[in-house]
């Protein structure tokens, strides 16, 4: 396990997990928190990591309390610390240790996902934008003086692009700049929680998006469920804990929804479907495990099915991407270049 994270910044979900699946195997072999802190503080492996695991150290030989150890350094996140201090209660803090290192590899392989949704396609935009813009400032003017040295000149769309091609090159640093501070903008609104709400806003108006979403809020519920189920909370209070996993102020309204209906009486499965959280297979699975009392394991299976449906409708989106990127920018080229190659064309035919 390494820590690399910057002072006071929540660790990261594979650390996290790291952390908690290290802790599971050293409660399950019977080893005190405070020894098992001790050999990996032997163990680390970087500055940032044995000055943090010191410092837990350090607290815990005072408050004897794993979880008030971990929540004085200010770099694990809540959740973890409130399923801590209910894992001490119940002294089943092994267990919630491994399903709370199940959570965050789950948490980080939806993450990698949604990266790998973004990155891919933004990749392949850039490069679009790099070869059309090659294209207009390099290559057209190159015809142009074909089209000067036969006499004629551009018309039409080649003219246009040839001009557009020039200004660009012109004021390349000022579009640069440009660009930049659009960038910087994009960039500041995705780690600003207002900004984060704006383009949620705009993402939910297209439904293949808005389902993504709706799954992996979905998903993060029903880990959250498992896991402080296991613990042995009712069934409110599990609800309460799961909804601070989910940011999201549509499907938190989702979740007051079955909320409230749970309060008038309904039961778990109907309220999970009537307040549209889970479909209609989940909630029937739902329905049978609240009879046999196995409705922890079921939230768990639940969350690794969704996990599953998310990676494949994200790589669905890739697979439907790319190939469509690469038939815009072949248009484009293509276009751009007939306009210029055909009036060629219909001059060298008359000399």
């Amino acid at each position: 396990m390494i820590f690399m994270n910057k002072k006071n910044e929540v660790l990261t979900n594979l650390e996290l997990s790291s952390f908690c699946k290290q802790m599971s195997m050293i409660l399950k072999a019977g080893i005190s928190p405070i020894e098992g802190i001790s050999m990996m503080i032997e163990d680390s492996q970087n500055k940032n990591e044995k000055q943090l695991l010191e410092k837990i150290y350090e607290d815990l030989t005072m408050t004897s309390s794993l979880a008030i150890s971990l929540k004085k350094t200010s770099v694990f996140p809540n959740y973890m610390i409130q399923m801590l201090e209910i894992g001490e209660e119940t002294g089943r803090n092994d267990e919630v240790m491994d399903a709370l290192s199940h959570h965050y590899q789950r948490e980080e392989m939806i993450l990698q996902s949604i990266k790998n949704a973004i990155t891919y396609p933004m990749i392949m935009i850039l490069m679009m934008v790099v070869i059309i813009v090659i294209l207009m400032t390099k290559v057209m003017p190159i015809f142009n003086q074909v089209f000067q040295q036969l006499g004629h000149e551009m018309t039409g769309l080649s003219k246009g692009v040839l001009l557009l091609g020039n200004t660009l090159s012109k004021y390349a640093a000022v579009f640069i700049i440009i660009l930049l501070i659009v960038i910087g903008f994009i960039f500041y609104l995705l780690h600003n929680k207002n900004g984060k709400e704006k383009f949620k806003t705009i993402f939910y108006h297209f439904k293949g998006i808005k389902n993504l979403f709706h799954k992996i809020y979905a998903c993060r519920l029903a880990g959250g469920m498992s896991l402080s189920l296991k613990s042995g909370l009712p069934f409110d209070r599990c609800i309460e804990l799961s909804k601070e996993l989910v940011y999201d102020k549509h499907f938190q309204k989702e979740i007051n929804d079955c909320q409230n209906l749970l309060d008038k009486g309904s039961s778990l499965a109907k309220s999970f479907h009537d307040s549209h959280i889970f479909t209609g297979v989940q909630s029937r699975m739902l329905n049978i495990a609240e009879k046999a009392g196995q409705v922890d394991s079921i939230m768990d299976d639940i969350a690794d099915q969704l996990e599953d449906e998310i990676d494949e409708k994200i790589s669905s989106y890739i697979n439907i991407l790319e190939p469509t990127l690469v038939i815009i920018l072949s248009i484009i080229v293509g276009v751009i270049l007939l306009s210029v190659m055909l009036p060629l064309l219909g001059i060298m035919s008359n000399i």
